[in-house]
């Protein structure tokens, strides 16, 4: 036994670190009792940085290269170990590995909606997420303030710390940005500015981690979302924000909000068979003011008329009102500003072409048809259309008298 372990003492020790999971961010070299022999070779690989540890205290660090561990390049762990004249025999001491490569794995997001007071909308509540850009910087404050005693560190130990981070830089980021007025931005413009802001955001991390824990952020994408209620209103065209949980139209009346609202409510019904005597009013045969009101708002193929000067709640049907069409007629739809308005019933489609709502080139469909076609094109409406026939023309001369009778009739 005591020559072989003669022997081992002779062989001399490779410390290197091979790792390919891109995830680890620090990582410990394994060693029994943690005892280097004289003259071992240490492998720094690139993306890598050594640090010898020597009972809690750093030493020695190495960046990407090989060594031969001698007392001449190991200067601070000779003073740790009191090397007056160089060392001989195996010595103690850690050696931890550093990943200085970038990692891009790490999503975020905000845990909680963050608060902001917008000029259109009032008080609305926005979240972000994307993707974070993260590498170690100053491996000594990372091994100081991260890895401790551990014996490996992965991204997804820091990612939650990073998280929280983020989502406090993205709220202290929106109080702070304004605009050119130095007023601060709203969600339209967050939203439409996210490129410039994720590195405004990155600013904002990097102070809070780069002194702290060692750490560069050298790239953040950021997503910002919106509510569903003012997507939906966006998109709509209907509104532009929102005030205590209500709608502002884009001229920041209420009012106008409801009758958009109120309109919806009355093509809806209007294409309810089963509504009662109610719905069957609320076709095309509607009064010359509410209909007007319906074809304002919706922007659609009916020509507007004259509306009210407030939207008022329709009338209840009075009695006698027509019922609604019977089962298997033939409903006709209406292009009422790029939404299907209906359906309506023949009469009702004769009334609004009396009334002018429906011309020739409104387009229509109904059951059975191919594809929408201009209404004055459906043969079934075309009769509607017709012109009465002219007049026959006045006689330019009065007919002719009888003959009057004679003297000796």
């Amino acid at each position: 036994m005591g020559l072989m372990n003669k022997i081992r003492n002779e062989f001399v020790d490779i410390i290197e670190w091979i790792d390919d999971s891109r995830s680890t961010l620090a990582w410990r070299f394994p060693r029994y009792q943690n005892e280097i022999k004289n003259g071992a070779q240490l492998i720094v690989r690139e993306g890598q940085k050594a640090i010898f540890v020597y009972r809690g205290a750093m030493a020695d660090t190495f960046d990407p290269g090989n060594y031969e561990l001698k007392s001449e390049n190991l200067p601070i762990l000779g003073t740790l170990q009191g090397w007056k004249y160089g060392f001989d025999s195996p010595f103690r001491s850690e050696v931890y590995f550093i990943n200085t490569r970038p990692v891009t794995s790490l999503r975020w997001g905000t845990p909680t909606p963050v608060t902001v007071r917008d000029p259109d909308f009032k008080m609305v509540q926005v979240r972000a997420n994307g993707l974070c850009v993260v590498k170690i910087a100053n491996p000594e404050i990372f091994m100081k303030e991260v890895i401790g005693t551990d014996s490996a560190v992965d991204v997804e130990e820091i990612a939650e710390l990073l998280r929280r981070v983020i989502s406090l830089a993205f709220s202290d980021m929106v109080l702070a940005t304004k605009d050119a007025d130095g007023k601060q931005l709203g969600v339209i413009d967050l939203q439409g500015r996210q490129v410039e802001l994720s590195d405004k955001l990155r600013e904002f991390v990097q102070e809070r981690v780069d002194d702290e824990y060692g750490l560069e952020i050298p790239e953040i994408t950021m997503n910002i979302s919106l509510p569903d209620e003012i997507t939906a209103a966006m998109t709509r065209g209907v509104a532009r924000g929102v005030e205590e949980g209500g709608f502002l139209d884009n001229v920041g009346s209420m009012d106008r909000y409801q009758q958009a609202k109120a309109a919806e409510a009355m093509v809806a019904a209007a294409g309810n068979p089963g509504g009662g005597a109610a719905s069957a009013g609320l076709g095309l045969g509607l009064g010359v003011a509410m209909g007007g009101q319906m074809a304002n708002m919706m922007g659609g193929a009916f020509a507007p008329a004259p509306a009210p000067a407030a939207a008022a709640p329709a009338p209840a049907a009075p009695a006698g009102a027509a019922p609604p069409p019977l089962p298997g007629q033939v409903l006709y739809h209406v292009d009422a500003g790029g939404q299907p308005g209906g359906p309506y019933s023949l009469q009702q489609m004769q009334a609004g072409i009396a009334g002018g709502q429906i011309v020739g080139a409104t387009l229509v469909w109904c059951q059975g048809m191919a594809a929408w076609s201009d209404a004055q094109s459906v043969p079934a409406l075309q009769v509607f259309f017709s012109a009465p026939p002219p007049l026959p023309p006045s006689a330019s001369t009065p007919p002719p008298m009888p003959p009057a009778p004679s003297a000796g009739d």
